[in-house]
């Protein structure tokens, strides 16, 4: 997949601008706060309909205007021209429209642009609760499997009328129903994780060992009461709890991922460089099977490059992935010459943009 022109307006803050993309690395450079990383964002937003950091399309209008527009042009890696438009305005709320057809739902679009992003958000993974986790599995493999992604609106959509109900006085008869939903649900969302996570787990392992050249073992493990007992039995056995709390307090929205180096946990044990490199390697390793699964080398977004990694991983990552097996990359750095120095170590050939003041400058 290749981006090779993207038109922006009023995007954050960009006001207007047009750019003509490499087929290979291109860099973006600039101070923080110029607008790197709206760039980014902006072609996050053209394969998942949303922004990579903001929770609403509001955040993502230039201050005073009315709405935004976003425009690229694709090639499939057959060659078949693309052209994705996402537009937001204040009064109508967000369009997308593929060679000129809009959308029904939004998330029809899903997996079309496949997109695999590393940035400093990441730590995230690491530091924060099973919940981010659970969104990031969700939506690495809603990108390849509609399948998947249908069963998580059900399961999700059920889960909350089914908590909206044990607020209420719930009867029997009801809080079968929606057990039934919801064991129906997390048949396929369970088998989808379980085989997802078994697959990462030897690619995690071989991208982490090129780029931090350590032989410590590193993992990564799903873990789901459904392991052990079936969802439907679990809803009857809390059924009294969730009376008590008037919410459903077992199921998959409870899964999590745990992430170790040495058998140890990796939050705790693991150094920023270790930490870093594991992430690193997890994005790796969804590049590689999302590009088998859809068929198509996603585009992969290395936001902040050097950010808690020295300059002797980052050159293992861009000999990486400057390779045949990837495909189109963006990176952002606010340092320039050593960028390019890095760059030049790899063997890299890039096309090199400053950035100010949300302006594009092409070096």
């Amino acid at each position: 997949m290749i981006l090779d022109r993207l038109s922006l307006i009023n995007f954050k803050n960009i006001t207007e601008e047009q750019l003509s993309l490499s087929r290979g690395i291109n860099c973006f450079v600039g101070d923080n706060g110029a607008g790197k990383t709206n760039i980014l964002d902006a072609i996050h937003y053209l394969s998942m309909a949303r922004s990579m950091h903001t929770s609403t399309d509001t955040q993502s209008v230039r201050h005073g205007e009315e709405g935004f527009i976003i425009d690229g042009r694709f090639e499939r890696d057959d060659e078949r021209p693309e052209q994705i438009v996402c537009a937001y305005t204040r009064r109508s709320g967000k369009t997308l429209k593929r060679n000129g057809k809009e959308y029904d739902k939004l998330s029809d679009h899903v997996g079309g642009i496949p997109i695999v992003v590393v940035s400093p958000g990441d730590t995230a993974l690491i530091s924060d609760s099973a919940e981010e986790r659970r969104k990031y599995i969700n939506r690495f493999i809603s990108q390849s499997d509609r399948t998947y992604l249908s069963a998580l609106m059900r399961y999700n959509a059920t889960l909350q009328e089914r908590n909206k109900l044990l607020k209420c006085s719930p009867s029997e008869d009801m809080l079968l129903i929606y057990d039934t939903m919801l064991s129906a649900a997390a048949e396929t969302i369970f088998a989808r994780r379980t085989e997802t996570i078994a697959a990462m787990q030897p690619l995690v392992e071989h991208y982490y060992g090129i780029l931090a050249e350590e032989r410590e073992t590193i993992g990564i493990e799903y873990r789901s009461e459904v392991q052990e007992t079936p969802l439907m039995e679990l809803l009857l056995q809390s059924r009294q709890k969730d009376f008590v709390n008037e919410y459903t307090s077992v199921g998959l929205h409870r899964d999590d991922i745990l992430f170790s180096i040495g058998d140890y946990p990796l939050r705790k044990f693991g150094s920023q460089g270790q930490q870093k490199s594991f992430l690193i390697a997890l994005k790796l390793a969804e590049y590689t099977l999302l590009a088998k699964s859809s068929g198509e080398k996603p585009i992969l977004l290395l936001d902040d490059l050097f950010d808690k990694l020295d300059m002797r991983r980052v050159a293992h990552l861009l000999r990486l992935v400057g390779g045949d097996m990837f495909g189109q990359i963006f990176i952002t750095d606010c340092n320039k010459h050593r960028l390019e120095r890095t760059l030049g170590e790899a063997g890299a050939e890039y096309k090199l943009f400053n950035i100010a003041a949300g302006t594009a400058t092409t070096l």
